[in-house]
């Protein structure tokens, strides 16, 4: 992080990590890495959610369906 208080003295603390290499420095190949595991953990997490969604509306409407045939079984018999 930046030690700064004003954005101009964030801009100067930037501009002098920037150009004097004393920055804290950024090692692409990991961050590539770590970019490429976040992005299929995403993948597997929302093959999950997309999984669970199906299940979800499958259940949803079986019950639908029960409770449609609960109710015209209980209007055929008489009280």
């Amino acid at each position: 992080m930046a030690p700064c208080v004003g954005r101009r003295t964030c801009i100067g603390w930037v501009a002098w990590a920037a150009l004097s290499g004393l920055g804290a420095p950024a090692d692409i190949d990991q961050l590539q890495q770590r970019i490429t595991m976040l992005e299929q953990n995403l993948a597997d997490i929302q093959g999950q959610l997309d999984e669970r969604t199906d299940e979800l509306a499958a259940a949803r409407a079986a019950n639908r369906e029960l409770t449609r045939a609960l109710n015209q079984a209980s209007s055929r018999t008489p009280c």
